[in-house]
This record gives C-alpha cells, sequence and structure tokens, in this order.
C-alpha cells in the first residue's frame, strides 16, 4: 500500500488556490511613507480591512512580508460557516449564554457580508450555497453532538440533527447547519484587492514588518529600514509580529493540519463535513480542470510536534478518502497553519489597554473564513469610533478563568517540555545518508544541526536554534521545512523565516567547512 500511496500522492506540496489564481504584484517599500491606517499582512483579514477602510476614504497602506495570499488564506479549505466543529455547548459553559450567541451572530453576518459583496462586486469565485454538517463515528463524539445540538437550541441558531449523512460514512448521529456557504478563497480576494487599487490603498510586497514605535502615532519598522507612521496600525499577521506586553506567545499555540484534492470513484453528493471525533476529517467539493474533486482535510497536529514523517498525514487522508469514496487521482497536496486562543475565541482588537492604537486580529483556530471578514469588520468600527456589538467577544483582554487558566498551564508546560527535549535530543546521521530532497537533525562536532539535501545533491546546514525564544526546530519532511514546537515559526530549508512570531532566520552553515564548523565562526 506504501508504494501505491507514494505514487499517487503529489511530490510537491502546492495549494490549487495558488495555481489557479493569477494574482497581480506589487512592489517593496522603498520609502519612509505616512497614513492613515497601515495594516501588516495581506491575507484575508488584512485584504479586508484595507478594502472596508479604503471605501471609507481613509488612507491605507497595506504591506506583505512575502506574496500575497500566501499564509493561511491560500492554504485553507475555504468554507464558509458559523459552523466552527464543537463550540457552542463549550462556549455557553466557559464563557457564557450572551457570549456564545454574539460570536454565532459575528460570524453568521460575516457569512452575509461575503455573500452581500460578492454579488455586489459580481465576483466570479465559485462560490455555492452548502449545508454543514458535524457528525460522529463513536459514542463519546455522538454525547457531544446531542450536547451541540441544546447549544444550538439555546442560542437559537438555525439547524437540526440528523441519524444520516449524505456521505457514504455510518454515523452514530450528525448536526446539520443549513444555508452555508463555500468559495474561491484567492478569486474572492483578487476582487478586493482591485477594489483597494482602485481606492488608491497602497499595497507593498516583501517588505517585512519587524517592530513598531507606539504612541499616538505609531511607526512600523521595516526589515529594510523604511519606516511607515499612520494613526492605526492593524496586525494582521497570523501570529502578531510585535507582542508589546501582550505575552500572545504565552496565549496562542500552532497546529499544521492537511489537505488532499482528490478526484473521486463514487460522486460527491454536496454539503460540507467535518467529524466530532477526535481524529477530524473534513470534507468540502471542488471542482478543478472542469472536474469534480474532494476536498480531504485533517490530520492534525502541534506545529514541529509531528511524531512521525509528515507525509504520512497524507497519507491518512489518502486512505481515509480511498475508503470512502475510491480515488482515482490525487492532483494536489497542501498544509496550513492555524492558531488557537486559550479559549478558542480569536483576539481581535487593542493590543493591550494601553496600546488602543495598535490591534491586533489573530487565533482563528481553523475557521479563517468568517471569523477573518468579522475581525475586518470590527477592526473598521474601531478605527470609525462606531460602535460594535461584537466587541467584548473578541477583545484580547479578556480573560475567562475556565479555561483560560488550564489551557494556558498546559499550553506552557508543553512549550518548556519541547524546550528542554528538543536539548536532549540526539542523532549521528549525516549528510551521505540522505536521499535527495530529504532533511535530518544531525550532530556536528557535539553541536545539533539540521542538514537537507537538494535534488542535484547541494547540502544545506542550519542551527537548529529556533531565533525566537530558543527552542530546537524539527524537520518537516512533506513541506521541507523546519518547523518550531513552541510557538510555531517555520523556516525553509536555507532557514529563512516563512512563519512568525521568529523574525531572524537560522544561523546558515557552510557545508564546505563541514570539518571545521564551530559556533563561533561557521556561520554566514
Amino acid at each position: 500500500m506504501a508504494n501505491q500511496n507514494e505514487e499517487k500522492l503529489p511530490k510537491d506540496s502546492v495549494s490549487y488556490w495558488r495555481e489557479d489564481t493569477q494574482l497581480p504584484t506589487f512592489p517593496a517599500l522603498q520609502d519612509d511613507m505616512k497614513a492613515d491606517v497601515v495594516i501588516v499582512g495581506a491575507g484575508l483579514t488584512g485584504i479586508t480591512a484595507a478594502y472596508l477602510l479604503a471605501k471609507e476614504g481613509k488612507q491605507i497602506v497595506l504591506i506583505e512580508a512575502d506574496d500575497i495570499l500566501n499564509g493561511t488564506t491560500g492554504h485553507t479549505s475555504a468554507k464558509i460557516t458559523a459552523q466552527h466543529g464543537i463550540i457552542y455547548d463549550e462556549l455557553i459553559k466557559n464563557a457564557g449564554k450572551n457570549i456564545a450567541k454574539l460570536y454565532y451572530e459575528a460570524n453568521a453576518n460575516a457569512l452575509e457580508f461575503m455573500t452581500e459583496t460578492i454579488n455586489a462586486l459580481n465576483i466570479n469565485c465559485d462560490y455555492e450555497k452548502q449545508d454543514a454538517y458535524i457528525y460522529a463515528t463513536t459514542a463519546m463524539a455522538k454525547d457531544k453532538i446531542m450536547n451541540e445540538a441544546d447549544a444550538y437550541k439555546k442560542l437559537g441558531i438555525p439547524g437540526n440533527t440528523v441519524d444520516e449523512i449524505p456521505i457514504p460514512i455510518t454515523i452514530k448521529k450528525g448536526l446539520m447547519m443549513p444555508d452555508q456557504a463555500q468559495f474561491h478563497p484567492l478569486k474572492y480576494a483578487h476582487a478586493l484587492i482591485d477594489e483597494i487599487t482602485r481606492l488608491n490603498g497602497k499595497i507593498y510586497e516583501h517588505t517585512a514588518a519587524v517592530n513598531v514605535e507606539p504612541g499616538d502615532s505609531p511607526i512600523v519598522l521595516t526589515r529594510n529600514n523604511c519606516r511607515i507612521q499612520a494613526k492605526y496600525v492593524l496586525q494582521c499577521t497570523h501570529f502578531p509580529f510585535y507582542e508589546g506586553y501582550g505575552l500572545y506567545s504565552t496565549r496562542l499555540y500552532a497546529e499544521r493540519s492537511y489537505i488532499l484534492a482528490a478526484k473521486p470513484k463514487k460522486p460527491f453528493p454536496g454539503g460540507m463535513y467535518i467529524s466530532a471525533d477526535d481524529d477530524t476529517r473534513s470534507l468540502r467539493s471542488i471542482r478543478i480542470n472542469n472536474e469534480d474533486m474532494i476536498l480531504i482535510v485533517g490530520a492534525g497536529h502541534k506545529t514541529g510536534q509531528s511524531k512521525k514523517d509528515t507525509m504520512e498525514h497524507y497519507r491518512t487522508l489518502e486512505t481515509f478518502g480511498e475508503q470512502t469514496f475510491g480515488i482515482e487521482s490525487l492532483p494536489f497536496r497542501w498544509s496550513a497553519q492555524d492558531l488557537t486562543s486559550l479559549d478558542k475565541i480569536p483576539y481581535v482588537g487593542p493590543l493591550t489597554p494601553e496600546n488602543p492604537n495598535i490591534l491586533i486580529a489573530t487565533g482563528y483556530r481553523k475557521w479563517g473564513m468568517t471569523n477573518s471578514t468579522a475581525a475586518a469588520l470590527l477592526l473598521q468600527d474601531m478605527i470609525l469610533k462606531r460602535k460594535n456589538h461584537y466587541k467584548q467577544v473578541y477583545t484580547p483582554s479578556r480573560f475567562h478563568a475556565n479555561p483560560s487558566i488550564k489551557t494556558f498551564l498546559k499550553e506552557n508546560a508543553n512549550v518548556a517540555a519541547q524546550l528542554v527535549k528538543g536539548k536532549l535530543d540526539s542523532t549521528h546521521q549525516n549528510a551521505d545518508d540522505l536521499a535527495p530532497e530529504e532533511g535530518a537533525i544531525t550532530s556536528i562536532n557535539g553541536q545539533r544541526k539540521g542538514i537537507y539535501k537538494n535534488a542535484d545533491g547541494d547540502v544545506y546546514i542550519v542551527d537548529t536554534t529556533c531565533t525566537h525564544v530558543g527552542c530546537e526546530v524539527n524537520w518537516n519532511q512533506a513541506e521541507k521545512t523546519w518547523d518550531c514546537p513552541c510557538h510555531g515559526s517555520r523556516f525553509s530549508y536555507k532557514g529563512e523565516v516563512i512563519e512568525g512570531p521568529a523574525e531572524k532566520p537560522l544561523k546558515k552553515y557552510d557545508y564546505k567547512m563541514l570539518d571545521n564548523l564551530t559556533s563561533e565562526d561557521s556561520g554566514y
């Protein structure tokens, strides 16, 4: 079976959304600037916020460290829904009925806003209304479904329990939320980008923000020493690049999940699905090259903490797809990274109470399409000094004793354990043992190093100590990256930063100087 899987799985991790969309390109920022609002991060949150504020006549500067839409938005499963797995029963218990109801309304309103925007701008983005289902295949998950159904009734959420679902999976119980949606996220975002530029908003790619000078008119500092002064700074960067005294590194944890685009042998009946079982599976339809296909999502784990070769996660999804629908081909595979807050509600609003003009939006827990839109609408109202009923739901300064204390202790104990574990790990694998396009941890002169060999046999060596707080990164074979198990920073095989909170690259070494490597003189 393994050999068959290896032949069927695509060699490279490439998002269909990115491959299918010709996005505009923008220059890197070269000069100092002033604006009403500077937005850092050109994912769906930053782009939607820029669009909304530009419509209000604000001078907007939107900067992106990489290519636009190359982060989580470019690698999502792209469900537009307020059904965020099993969440409402938990919110009622931990945050109260009012907060739970407002959370639902914020996301339902976001779906409505996106639908209206698609219609108003006539956006061709493969938008389709779909019913959304949570389903249980175990008795424990069935109990969760029944509790969640009770929460729907308490909150007035449309939906009903079912004993069967349209896809060929035997279930214990299911919960359906009608009239949700799916779409092509980059086609949608492309249209918003066109509107931003039409409204004279300024967009810059390959412009990394590294710090903020707070004050009445905060200044964003970029890696190439440009300064952008504004009345407001919006951090829409997935992980806040500037934490101030917000301690977000201790209040967020990162997880990766995997996606296969599969051409099934059995037809897909429509609908969007996610399991309530511990080993989550998520499904939706997609049309690729005029053929009906399925996105199979799941097999997640904490970033940098996979207990097996990360390619095995794709193989797990393939096995599920083969057993459920049969698979003719797998044209695409990719993965995504998401952040979760202590209480599973995103942080949207002032960085700290002392920094009311430096705003953040993060922690979407894999439900970023509606949460990012709700966040952008909230950020817009904050800047325009308008009331927004959802401010209390998302405020970053909130604290719910249960589960925040428990989650805080658990996650930070995990960080401490990973920090110690990484320092104690050792291996004696060397570059000669590596196959082409393979990476591994090795020990050179008693020091932990990461090595990678490309298809041409060139070897790249990096120091495995993450430049954020000093945890030891691990190799991700599926994505060819070095991933930090503590706070989710990710680096290319060359050591370049792909995702924060780390800002500096891993220290690199010259393979030709292998025999003389020391920590003092061999980096470059």
